[in-house]
């Protein structure tokens, strides 16, 4: 059998209302914005990064600057990927130096993926602090990593994935859980 959708976790209006709440606690645990970046993990970090620099300008009336960050060669698993890793962007058009950093991503899970963009992040330069904001935490951690910022958290089972979609990468907003068995329940 074929993989299949087993649930929608996020519409467009949650997945909207999510990246509010996470501006809203950006600048709560921030004390503002100012001295604030954004760094968007390819691919869909790099959407909702720029999303977030949007609602937290709108908010607190201050341009935020975004980057966008290819964490392929600091992989660890990059062996088991590909002979031919495809390498994106990585893009940083700011000093790094007396800025907090916040990461975006959309799924949190073990954890590999946002070890392998705080080496990636520390290459570019030493920031003041680095927060993490994900869209989903679906659990099953492999390294001692936490998200600062949460829009869904997921309890899911190893058999199962989450699937971001976005507007600005696939045509709409949409965040479905998966059944890797292909046996969805009726």
């Amino acid at each position: 059998m074929t993989p299949q959708p087993k649930a929608t976790i996020l519409t467009a209006d949650e997945v909207r209302r999510a990246m509010t709440r996470i501006a809203h606690e950006i600048v709560e645990r921030n004390k503002g914005a100012e001295n604030l970046a954004l760094i968007g993990v390819h691919t869909r970090g790099i959407p909702l990064a720029a999303r977030l620099a949007a609602k937290l300008e709108e908010l607190e009336g201050v341009a935020i600057p975004t980057g966008m960050l290819d964490i392929t060669l600091y992989r660890d698993d990059l062996s088991e990927i590909s002979h031919q890793p495809v390498i994106r962007e990585t893009h940083v058009p700011f000093d790094l130096a007396r800025r907090r950093v916040i990461l975006v991503d959309d799924v949190l899970y073990t954890g590999r993926t946002v070890r392998a963009a705080l080496d990636a992040l520390i290459d570019l330069g030493r920031p003041e602090g680095i927060q993490l904001a994900v869209l989903v935490d679906r659990g099953h951690r492999e390294l001692p990593i936490r998200a600062d910022y949460v829009g869904k958290n997921l309890p899911t089972a190893k058999s199962e994935l989450v699937k971001v979609k976005l507007l600005e990468t696939d045509g709409l907003d949409l965040v479905e859980l998966w059944d890797l068995n292909g046996t969805a329940d009726q």
